[in-house]
């Protein structure tokens, strides 16, 4: 497992269409990287570039130009770095390597952050309770971000026991013009819903958080009786 401290970056750059053994010569890398147990890979395509052969190729508006650059970077203790170079090299014939010295501040995965919440205390959530539901628009925002977003995230870092989004296909506010999505066109003015539930003393604690957030809108609260609350 990779750890905190000092690390090394691998930095493979090469052409989309590429091959290796028949098979594209990114998707050849990132196969090897996984199958030597490195800690993980990341593969991003460039939208303009150009090579050792100095050919300029990017992307056109209605065709997708081949051969534009790939990036493999991954990031791992520097003996394995050392370790998986020779196989790296032997594979890029035409392309760019770069190794660099790095620090990792952190690193965790899935299974990790699981345990972690395991760990944590369990909100226990049975019997009386209060249910909060937010009605605003796809196209509000808060502080640059979309408002249904940012009222998710505040609402997990004030450990409330849920939040439930739920985009609407057609409905109307206080302006009342009508909204609703199209076959093709998908409209931002369509209506969201997000309801919270948790006890009565946490939801008197995000009424004020609402009422700052919520600049146009519908907010309600409602009495409801928790029969079962789990998770996986």
């Amino acid at each position: 497992m990779l750890e905190r401290g000092l690390a090394k970056k691998l930095i493979i750059y090469v052409s989309e269409d590429d091959r290796y053994q028949g098979e594209a010569l990114y998707e050849a890398i990132a196969h090897v990287l996984h199958k030597k147990g490195m800690a993980g890979a990341t593969v991003t395509k460039g939208i303009a570039g150009f090579g050792a052969h100095g050919i300029y190729h990017t992307t056109k508006i209605l065709r997708l130009t081949e051969n534009l650059p790939i990036r493999i970077e991954v990031t791992d203790a520097p003996e394995k770095i050392d370790e998986i170079l020779p196989t790296v090299y032997g594979m890029v014939e035409e392309g760019l390597i770069e190794v660099q010295d790095t620090y990792v501040i952190k690193y965790t995965h899935k299974h990790e952050e699981v345990e972690k919440k395991e760990k944590r205390e369990v909100t226990k959530l049975q019997g009386r309770a209060k249910m909060v539901r937010v009605y605003i628009s796809e196209s509000d925002l808060w502080e640059g971000e979309p408002l249904y977003v940012a009222l998710v995230k505040r609402l997990r870092f004030l450990g409330i026991a849920g939040a439930t989004v739920y985009r609407g296909m057609m409905g109307y506010g206080a302006s009342s013009i009508i909204h609703k999505q199209h076959l093709f066109i998908r409209t931002k003015e369509v209506p969201m819903m997000i309801a919270i539930v948790d006890t009565e003393e946490k939801i008197k604690q995000l009424i004020p958080i609402l009422d700052k957030m919520v600049q146009e809108g519908l907010v309600v609260l409602s009495d409801v009786e928790v029969i079962k609350y789990s998770s996986k």
